[in-house]
């Protein structure tokens, strides 16, 4: 195969905020270096839990407008990150935020989980073959800790990937060992805000399935403001020293690392352990 130019990577995220988490610093990083690089959001994220409390009334219990709101704050990490071409699966709006597993919403009729998922691959085909990506990002089984939305996201990206005969396909995950040792650095950090994650409190990924690390030093300045960017669902932390984490809804502080880990799902190894697009 001859790469496209410039390369092209597509991934595939089920809500605002979820590019930034697992994969802001190299969305920054291929950017930065040239590639097209497509974000493809499968809702709105109407369930997420408010940390502002002068944002709480945006609730999807209250004025139930928190998706509109966070369409502005992916906006804005989009631009931190350098994502020019931005979509939502079916257009905005066409699925929702289906909430943790086991809620009340996940049983509304415009959640992501209870859409046809011919329809949600359908949809997903159409711009595999508009982008023609030579690299696709998703999540792995398990949705990286469980999420419908996480879950049905992988489920439909691996479908239209087969379809659209895609060269290589990529699970991102977090690494257990970088986490543990980030989280170890956090413990000797003086008046960290958040509190401390107990151990297995992170869902994390054993580092020996894991086959591609993509350094993403140079560019966290760019995650860090992506982060910062979607307020109403991170706190980020950084203190004069240049230590920085951030926390979700729980209060929970999590290391910002200094790589992004992948597991190579479908299509040719890596030629590169350190490249998503390594031997392409």
């Amino acid at each position: 195969m001859t790469l496209t130019a410039p390369p092209r990577l597509l991934l595939v995220h089920a809500h605002p905020d979820d590019e930034s988490l697992w994969t802001g610093g190299t969305i920054a990083r291929y950017a930065a270096n040239g590639a097209h690089v497509t974000l493809v959001t499968c809702t709105l994220g109407e369930e997420g839990e408010i940390i502002p409390d002068g944002l709480a009334l945006l609730a999807a219990a209250e004025a139930d407008q928190l998706g509109g709101y966070r369409n502005g704050e992916l906006r804005a990490a989009c631009a931190a990150l350098g994502v020019v071409d931005h979509r939502y699966l079916g257009g905005i709006g066409r699925w929702r935020d289906s909430g943790m597993v086991g809620v009340e919403s996940n049983g509304h009729p415009r959640a992501f989980v209870q859409g046809s998922t011919d329809e949600q691959v359908d949809a997903l085909l159409a711009v595999l073959r508009d982008v023609k990506p030579d690299v696709v990002v998703t999540y792995g089984p398990d949705g990286g800790y469980g999420h419908p939305d996480h879950i049905r996201a992988h489920d439909i990206t691996m479908a239209a990937c087969a379809q659209a005969e895609v060269d290589r396909i990529f699970h991102v995950v977090t690494s257990k060992k970088a986490t543990d040792a980030g989280v170890g650095e956090l413990a000797a950090v003086p008046d960290l805000p958040f509190r401390l994650p107990r151990p297995g409190e992170l869902p994390v990924t054993d580092d020996g399935v894991i086959t591609t690390v993509v350094p993403v030093a140079d560019h966290l300045d760019a995650k860090l403001r992506a982060l910062r960017a979607h307020q109403t669902q991170i706190s980020v932390w950084q203190n004069d020293s240049g230590w920085s984490c951030y926390a979700l809804s729980n209060g929970i502080a999590q290391p910002i690392v200094d790589s992004e880990y992948y597991v190579l799902a479908a299509g040719r190894a890596a030629g590169a352990a350190t490249d998503l697009f390594g031997g392409l």
